[in-house]
């Protein structure tokens, strides 16, 4: 589980959010795009998103569960960014998508996945290519 301490900017207080955290597969080419990749799944998550952050480290990002596109507004950095079908199956890709812009946005994408800049080369991600999900195992 991933905790993330975030101004509260209506208070002036910090709040702690929890995010589980999966690892991301492309199983298509037999990589890892991922290892601590944040679920944003409620409205809070997603309303936040990657506000108040000033990088993504390697191997970090936030899967955005749904979603039919995403912006940066607001945002301090750059991101790659890829969106997914229903069947995790790549739709479209924006790499070096910059603060105070807007990703395409489809019915079509079912997911969004938001990734350190220069993830979608070094991972050499596709249109087409099928990815998985690996839950973190509680022990």
């Amino acid at each position: 589980m991933l905790r993330e301490n975030l101004a509260d900017p209506t208070r002036g207080k910090r709040l702690t959010i929890q995010m589980e955290q999966v690892t991301v597969r492309n199983k298509t080419r037999a990589t890892v795009i991922g290892t601590k990749i944040a679920v944003a799944d409620t409205f809070l998550t997603r309303l936040i998103g990657l506000l108040g952050r000033r990088r993504l480290d390697a191997g970090a990002g936030l899967w955005i569960r749904p979603s039919s596109g995403v912006h940066t507004f607001g945002m301090l950095f750059s991101i790659d960014v890829i969106a997914l079908d229903r069947k995790l199956c790549v739709c479209a890709a924006w790499p070096v998508l910059r603060p105070w812009r807007i990703s395409g946005v489809s019915w079509r994408f079912h997911s969004v996945i938001e990734l350190p800049i220069g993830s979608i080369d070094r991972g050499n991600i596709q249109l087409g290519d099928q990815l998985e999900i690996l839950h973190e195992r509680l022990s």
